[in-house]
């Protein structure tokens, strides 16, 4: 079979296939079987040349709903097996699951999801045994020289039948689904929570084309809730927690008051992120219920980036908050450094638990913790995003206090926020926004001569992602390319659900508006 050495960095470039925030991304019709090989076979011999894991060893395989999925899958299965690996196909799974599964067993995970995007886009997550991998295993990846087999590939780049020159077949290199993985992260909660914790709570759960739709449902029931199915979809759904679509925002007040729920529930398309709403059908912002679910955790040090609400400092639950770049590689990173700066073992009893969060509400768990508190079961560390303890957290608190989820809310101070994105901007120009409103550090003049009407004078400006400007009324406008699609996100902070949401609706417009011409 002929072999063709290519540079991970030039496929990178020529197909537009690239790392983002959270793994490499790129469009259906570009992650080819080709490119998805030659990335797996990247990151697989990076961690065998690295001493993170044996030649030969395990590697778990998972994805979610997309229509593509199994195609991804099954070419990443083919580059694990062509250097010698065992592959473990745990079917459609969520991240966190997969992530778990490769932490307990000491071997390589591998997730197949594009996340919240739509599905013309997909993309492949890894985690080495150690866990999620970061910006230096990114920059390591992309450096590498592959072999590839190029016989193995049609003109097309698509995968050929092992035997046959002609087409493939999905699921050749795959093998049986395994249930260990989903068993295992079921059995992560049900042993932590005490039985009938959710009894008396009337639960809906959104399960469109979320990968947890099913698994979900177990947890639920398992723990005495009484669970609503609602809007099943055999269409992929992107569901995006930090722009709800407002036909889930419509959806959501309905089937509040056709069911008399005390909650909704849901993730995005990986259930690496949550969607948590209350008895009205008002969705909870992620970095909300971040802090509450950090709250009933016992975190005393939080890590979240700098997009993120700011009642997390104003609430005085911790002992310390850390802002950092957006993107979970980053915040992993700062919860290694703030759990590594503790006295003793990480393992230790006694140990102050780490965590973090996301502005859509993936959380991370850097130590083991507690649920509900000291005396109440031990969860273990699992330090990538996870859309379920947030879920379970919250309808544990109004199970406990006997309280409506939207009581909760109004104990924390009253910051609110509201985030959207314009699509289809290409990064370069959201780049180039950027650089025409701030382009002389300490110089407020052109943010205020475009936003100055909005929100009145500048107190300071943080550009650790993106632009996030603070205006001494104490309300932020945070500008930023996203990392994962050509999109323009805006996030809005103000001390009212009406203030932020009409500032958000004003800042998009502005933004909109300047999509083709230069400030002036």
């Amino acid at each position: 079979m002929k072999n063709n050495r290519i540079l991970v960095s030039d496929l990178m470039r020529d197909s537009g296939v690239g790392f983002g925030t959270s793994g490499a991304r790129g469009r259906v019709v570009d992650m080819t079987d080709r490119v998805c090989f030659a990335y797996t076979t990247a990151f697989l011999q990076y961690l065998v040349e690295s001493g993170q894991c044996d030649a030969g060893c395990a590697v778990a395989i998972a994805g979610d709903l997309r229509p593509s999925t199994p195609r991804i899958m099954n070419a990443v299965a083919a580059a694990a097996a062509a250097l010698g690996h065992r592959v473990v196909n745990c079917g459609p799974l969520p991240s966190p699951a997969v992530a778990l599964y490769g932490l307990q067993e000491h071997i390589p995970a591998i997730m197949v999801t594009g996340s919240h995007i739509p599905d013309d886009r997909n993309g492949i997550k890894f985690n080495s045994p150690q866990g999620e991998i970061l910006k230096a295993d990114e920059q390591a990846i992309s450096a590498r020289e592959v072999s590839l087999p190029e016989d193995a590939f049609d003109n097309e780049g698509g995968l050929r039948e092992p035997g046959n020159e002609s087409g493939n077949v999905p699921g050749d290199w795959l093998g049986e689904v395994s249930s260990e993985a989903e068993q295992r992260y079921l059995q992560r909660y049900l042993q932590a929570l005490p039985e009938n914790a959710l009894q008396g709570l009337r639960v809906g759960l959104y399960q469109h084309s979320g990968v947890a739709r099913d698994l979900l449902k177990t947890l639920l029931d398992a723990l005495g809730a009484e669970t609503v199915c609602l809007g099943r979809s055999d269409t992929f759904i992107p569901v995006d927690t930090e722009a709800i679509r407002e036909e889930d925002q419509r959806l959501a007040k309905q089937w509040a008051r056709e069911h008399g729920l005390d909650a909704i529930v849901s993730t995005d398309g990986d259930a690496d992120r949550p969607l948590v709403g209350d008895e009205t059908g008002d969705w909870l912002r992620g970095d909300v219920s971040g802090v509450l679910c950090a709250r009933w955790l016992g975190v005393a040090h939080v890590v979240t980036p700098v997009s993120s609400n700011t009642v997390v400092e104003k609430s005085g639950f911790f002992q310390s908050v850390t802002r950092t770049r957006i993107g979970s590689p980053y915040v992993i990173e700062a919860m290694q450094q703030q759990a590594a700066s503790q006295d003793g073992s990480l393992a230790n009893e006694g140990a102050a638990p780490v965590a973090g969060y996301e502005a859509n509400g993936g959380f991370l768990l850097q130590t083991p913790a507690r649920a509900g508190g000291a005396g109440r079961g031990r969860l273990e560390a699992l330090p990538t995003r996870d859309a379920v303890i947030v879920i379970l957290a919250l309808l544990c608190q109004a199970a406990e206090s006997k309280q409506p989820l939207s009581e909760l809310v109004k104990q924390l101070p009253p910051r609110f926020t509201c985030s959207d994105r314009l699509k289809a901007f290409p990064t370069e120009r959201s780049a180039a926004i950027l650089q025409e409103l701030y382009a002389d550090e300490g110089d407020f003049s052109r943010i205020e001569a475009v936003f100055s009407p909005l929100c009145g004078k500048v107190s300071a400006v943080d550009t650790t992602d993106g632009l996030r400007i603070s205006f001494e009324n104490q309300e932020i406008v945070h500008l930023r390319p996203s990392g994962n699609a050509p999109e323009f996100r805006c996030y809005n902070e103000a001390d009212s659900e009406t203030r932020a949401r009409q500032l958000n609706r004003e800042c998009m417009a502005i933004l909109e508006g300047m999509r083709e011409k230069s400030w002036q």
